[in-house]
């Protein structure tokens, strides 16, 4: 195993410690094979640098093709549930990191083909380009002082869920359909929620913050959330009241609420004509050097209106927060929050500047752990690959945090 000044001891103390770990998480799994090649592969993504593809990382480690062939069946397909693993990851790691937000966002991870799942010319903000590639949503909590992945979805564009063999090479299940990428995100944050996990306030970019279904959805759940939301969000202002119809008595959709004010305008024109006294320059982040940035902030009480005017839903206030920094013609950013009223405003400009940080997760992720280096062409291997990685990730975090700290049960 390399020697790293993060990792303490020898690099005997360090693989000993690693399969302590792995074999807590992966108890679950029901077959002992299973547990071995859950413990290998994860050796494997930690112990060696370079490309983590599966060949040359076995014959690193002084494995036969007999395993060989073991351990790729282990990740394509054997029917071990992938959650269970993050579950169990989350369950050790998670109380150590001080976790203030958990963050929605996807990556794009190029493919040469057209033949792993999910893959074909698509644009990817992690390209910053159209190219050809698979995306996968991700969760990630997001703590004072590490980040640890929560959840993995691959997102199968539309002609990929109706191409049958196409299906059916890739080892799609049935009952995958096509989901956007906002649903795929709403899907997560339900599963986990189910895990008993303290929670934080949801933080997402506008590919997710813009999607009206999404917002409602998280607050359907009682998440609470800061997202980012393009200028153009048509929204109702402080002014606007909003009075709740009188019943009718009969079956049917419920009447509008009746609404007396301004009709809604876009985030862009509210903060237009907001005064200079309405903004306040506050400390919004703390960089890994320990340097406080401020920025200029204002927030507004607002109404969403497609919830209120297309989906029949009654009113829901929520923050409208912007960053117009000091010398730009116009803002730079937008968020929405349901966040209570009372919510301290350095609150709410730190949790709107912190989603930079899950780029910490993907650099280890992809850089030092092989996340986009995963070469099958199984749909259930793949979110096998994303739920070892992220055991590696977890183990890693706490050897960062304290190598020396016992690990709990």
């Amino acid at each position: 195993m390399r020697e790293t000044s993060v990792l303490g001891g020898t690099a005997a103390d360090v693989r000993q410690r690693l399969a302590a770990f792995a074999a807590e998480v992966v108890a679950g799994l029901p077959h002992k094979r299973q547990r071995e090649n859950a413990l290998l592969y994860v050796r494997g993504l930690v112990e060696h640098g370079g490309r983590k593809s599966l060949w040359p990382t076995l014959f690193r480690l002084g494995e036969d093709a007999a395993r060989y062939e073991s351990l790729q069946q282990f990740l394509a397909d054997s029917p071990w549930e992938p959650g269970e693993l993050l579950r169990a990851t989350a369950e050790r790691v998670y109380p150590h990191l001080g976790v203030s937000a958990w963050v929605i966002d996807d990556t794009g991870i190029p493919k040469d083909g057209t033949h792993s799942p999910g893959v074909k010319r698509q644009y990817s903000g992690t390209l910053g380009k159209i190219g050809n590639c698979q995306i996968t949503v991700s969760l990630h909590a997001v703590g004072d002082h590490s980040t640890l992945p929560l959840g993995w979805a691959l997102y199968l564009p539309e002609e990929w869920c109706r191409d049958q063999p196409r299906r059916e090479k890739a080892k799609i299940p049935d009952d995958v359909t096509f989901k956007t990428k906002p649903e795929l995100a709403r899907g997560l944050c339900e599963k986990t929620a189910g895990w008993g996990l303290q929670g934080a306030p949801l933080l997402a970019d506008l590919a997710y913050g813009d999607d009206t279904a999404f917002r409602t959805g998280l607050d359907n759940l009682e998440f609470s959330y800061v997202v980012a939301v393009s200028p153009q969000i048509s929204l109702f202002g402080p002014e606007t009241n909003f009075v709740a119809p009188p019943p009718t008595g009969r079956p049917g959709r419920p009447r509008r609420f009746l609404i007396s004010g301004p009709p809604p305008r876009s985030a862009g024109a509210l903060v237009a004509a907001l005064p200079e006294a309405a903004f306040q320059v506050l400390p919004c982040r703390t960089t890994p050097a320990g340097e406080v940035q401020r920025g200029r902030f204002a927030f507004l009480r607002v109404v969403a209106a497609h919830p209120v005017m297309r989906d029949w839903l009654p009113p829901r206030e929520e923050w409208l927060i912007v960053e117009w920094p000091e010398g730009e013609a116009a803002p730079t950013d937008f968020w929405l929050s349901n966040l209570p009223a009372t919510e301290d405003p350095e609150h709410l400009a730190r949790l709107a500047r912190l989603r930079w940080t899950i780029e910490l997760d993907y650099r280890q992720l992809k850089g030092e752990l092989g996340l986009d280096h995963y070469e099958g062409r199984s749909y259930l291997g793949f979110h096998h690959h994303c739920a070892l990685v992220t055991l590696a990730h977890g183990f890693l975090t706490l050897e960062r945090l304290d190598p020396k700290a016992p690990r709990p049960a």
